[in-house]
């Protein structure tokens, strides 16, 4: 008998592919989209200048948030396993966590991000970090 797909992993997956899309939007749409999504008016700025680092730091960040969704789906049962998914979606999660609540820390590293984004992007990649806890949670023995 075929398991049923973990929905809370499946879930997690699809939030961080749309959070990818969102990022690579900021390729194919520039700065407003830098802006909107709070990163900041020096990434704006540098992004209207033609300067290399804004797409390469997206493309690292929507690249490692596709892993992250596959490995979701791996460990959702949806996709073959992939290696060390159970460490990788313990890791994941954390990553998601610690975000979500140690925002104060980070606000020094990155100055020029507004208020609203440590707000929402913290809220948000706290809300992705309980999904992919409860789906590991769930998940953990036929890891």
């Amino acid at each position: 008998m075929e398991r049923t797909p973990n929905k809370f992993l499946v879930t997690g997956a699809v939030l961080s592919a749309l959070a990818a899309l969102l990022h690579l939007g900021c390729i194919v749409f520039g700065a407003p989209w830098y802006r909107w999504l709070g990163a900041g008016e020096r990434m704006a700025q540098m992004d209207l200048a033609g300067h290399w680092y804004p797409t390469a730091a997206t493309l690292v960040i929507a690249g490692m948030l596709l892993v992250w969704s596959a490995y979701a789906l791996s460990g959702a049962g949806v996709i073959r396993k992939l290696p060390l998914t159970r460490v990788a979606l313990c890791a994941i999660t954390a990553v998601y966590l610690l975000r979500g609540v140690a925002f104060m820390p980070l606000m020094a590293y990155f100055p020029g991000n507004s208020a609203a984004f440590w707000f929402w992007s913290s809220a948000i990649c706290l809300g992705f970090g309980v999904v992919h806890l409860v789906g590991l949670r769930r998940a953990w023995a036929r890891l």
